[in-house]
């Protein structure tokens, strides 16, 4: 049985979940408690990070990396254009939404108000959720300005690039940290995202102690 050792809330699990679903292939969900640093989980990968994936034998890690392996292995249905272009786009934006969009939004809310208080890590710090809350505006004022002139992120057709957002701006969502109303074009690409079969189980995830917003699951919402 293929294996994707991850964590609901964490947004690169969630890039790789939506890029197995797209692409029909069949895992089994193993969560991981991954900052407990378990030696089994270790050893399948000594960075101590999530998603780890078992598939055909072999262990691969790191969400950018098991991606692009995926859709060399799997190239139907594709998540990267077939021109160099169109490919170097989606990996600038991929680049953007697991590097500087999770380090500047996700890490300061969801680290402050939801992993800190699962490794019990004492009281969220207001100062960094405060800078989350800024600058998540920046970052959705940056993606009306891609949706101006694109029916999707990378370009005019669907791209891991938008599954790359999808799964920060998800994680973020299920707390109720996103300002859609001030975003409308965002919010309409998101919704377009959300309605597909793959975005399914991250609807229906759970997380002992948060509980979802009650628009998380919601398609029109």
């Amino acid at each position: 049985m293929n294996r994707l050792y991850h964590y609901p809330l964490s947004p690169y699990s969630r890039k790789v979940r939506l890029a197995l679903a797209e692409k029909r292939i069949e895992v089994e969900l193993v969560e991981e408690r991954y900052w407990e640093q378990d030696l089994d989980f270790l050893r399948r990968n000594p960075a101590g990070q999530v998603p780890v994936l078992r598939l055909n034998g072999k262990t691969l890690a790191d969400s950018q990396a098991i991606c692009e392996y995926l859709e060399e292995t799997v190239p139907a249905p594709p998540l990267f254009p077939r021109d160099p272009d169109g490919r170097y786009e989606v990996r600038r934006l991929c680049a953007w939404f697991d590097g500087k969009f999770h380090a500047e939004v996700t890490k300061r809310l969801m680290g402050e108000r939801v992993f800190k208080k699962l490794r019990g890590g004492g009281v969220p710090d207001s100062q960094a959720v405060k800078a989350g809350a800024r600058d998540i505006k920046y970052h959705l004022g940056y993606m009306t300005h891609l949706l101006e002139t694109r029916r999707w992120l990378g370009g005019n057709d669907m791209t891991l690039a938008d599954f790359a957002a999808a799964a920060q701006l998800s994680c973020l969502d299920y707390v109720s940290d996103v300002p859609w109303d001030k975003y409308e074009s965002v919010k309409d690409w998101y919704a377009k995202i959300k309605s597909r079969p793959a975005f399914r189980s991250l609807l229906a995830d759970q997380v002992p102690g948060f509980r979802p917003a009650a628009h998380y699951a919601d398609l029109d919402f």
